[in-house]
């Protein structure tokens, strides 16, 4: 049994951390945080991985499972075989590395800007290396590919420039998700306020009626992030309700608090998924949540 495992909830959609390692190191991760329960050192093997995946399956009944890292795409093996235990996958990834083409499966590629802006939040050359990546596509990929990039304080105001950029790529379409910041979180990222960041969602809702081809997130889920309305979604978390968050560390699973970790500030949520779903069910009951519905 997984640390914090629950014997009674059924989960229909289940997030994995299956390595910690990456090759990047981003500013704004939360992953890297030090109260996440994350260790880089002795990750689970292979086998007793892919065996864990399949009982967890099999347990809580899920269909959908989004792949995370760290960079899932280093641990090859266990994205090959864990994929066919589930109805539907996700894959996100930095996009440094190849994409790989698996039955049932989609991609979300991280890119937070231009170049400028996204190689001083995700490293040197990460752009660059990002779009080699989409470009290497074949044209008869089966998967789905989105983008997806943080919002931020710092990139809130160049966001147009990276929608522009991907306009003549291989994607499939550019959503826009919010920094989750952690309690007391005083770094270049935070808008220190529901009110502050209310700047950055109607720049998105601009984007969103300027460039509908391209841009999927729904503009309901924009509205909600409002300030008027943000904290009536963030109190009735559906994420929390409804997705099995499960991360690596060592030889074992956790269950963080969140999916964004144990130290998240949730008044200034910004996740998609939360406001995703919170759209999602306004418009009509839903019994199954597909990680990979956009």
């Amino acid at each position: 049994m997984i640390e914090g495992e629950s014997i009674l909830r059924q989960y229909r959609s289940a997030i994995v951390n299956i390595t910690n390692r990456c090759t990047l190191r981003c500013k704004h991760c939360f992953v890297y945080r030090q109260a996440n329960p994350n260790n880089p050192r002795n990750e689970m093997d292979t086998p007793t991985m892919l065996k864990e995946l399949s009982r967890l399956q099999y347990q809580y009944g899920i269909n959908s499972m989004l792949w995370m890292g760290g960079e899932p795409l280093l641990r090859p093996d266990v994205l090959i075989e864990g994929t066919k235990l589930f109805s539907t996958n996700t894959i996100t990834t930095n996009g440094t590395l190849d994409l790989l083409e698996l039955p049932k499966c989609n991609y979300v590629v991280s890119i937070d800007g231009s170049p400028e802006v996204n190689d001083s939040i995700r490293g040197k050359g990460s752009f660059q290396r990002i779009m080699k990546t989409l470009s290497r596509i074949p044209h008869d990929f089966e998967a789905r590919v989105i983008c997806q990039c943080v919002v931020t304080r710092r990139n809130e105001d160049l966001l147009e420039d990276l929608v522009r950029c991907l306009e003549s790529t291989r994607v499939d379409g550019l959503t826009f998700s919010f920094y989750v910041p952690t309690k007391n979180d005083k770094s270049e990222f935070t808008w220190g306020s529901l009110e502050r960041r209310d700047i950055a969602v109607r720049e998105v809702i601009r984007l969103k009626t300027a460039y509908p081809h391209i841009i999927r997130n729904k503009r309901r889920s924009l509205e909600l992030m409002l300030a008027e309305n943000a904290m009536s979604v963030t109190n009735h978390c559906q994420p929390k309700k409804y997705i099995l968050p499960l991360y690596l560390e060592g030889n074992k699973f956790v269950t963080p608090y969140c999916c964004y970790g144990n130290d998240v500030d949730c008044d200034l949520c910004g996740a998609w998924i939360v406001f995703h779903l919170a759209a999602r069910s306004e418009e009509t009951r839903f019994h199954d949540i597909n990680l990979d519905d956009a």
